[in-house]
């Protein structure tokens, strides 16, 4: 078994947790899961930088051009990539 740890940005992280989150279908979790950042966020605002409305806006265009992967497919191809780079 090959296990290669790679330090991760705040970014990367919060990307993949959105990913698996959204998977999620159990309220009660859901709910759960949302105090974490509840007791995080100042008065329910959350301020964003100039660079993550950036990303919004160009996350925004690529759906609505289609310019995306499948979380199902990502996670195979993923699968794929790391059994071969252990090779």
């Amino acid at each position: 078994m090959c296990i290669k740890f790679e330090i991760m940005t705040a970014i990367e992280l919060k990307t993949i947790l959105i990913h698996r989150i959204s998977e999620i279908n159990d309220i009660s979790f859901l709910q759960a899961i949302k105090t974490i950042p509840d007791s995080k966020i100042e008065a329910g605002v959350l301020k964003l930088t100039s660079e993550q409305l950036d990303e919004i806006i160009a996350s925004k265009k690529e759906i609505e051009n289609s310019l995306f992967i499948d979380n199902d497919k990502l996670d195979k191809d993923f699968t794929k990539w790391v059994k071969a780079s252990c090779k």
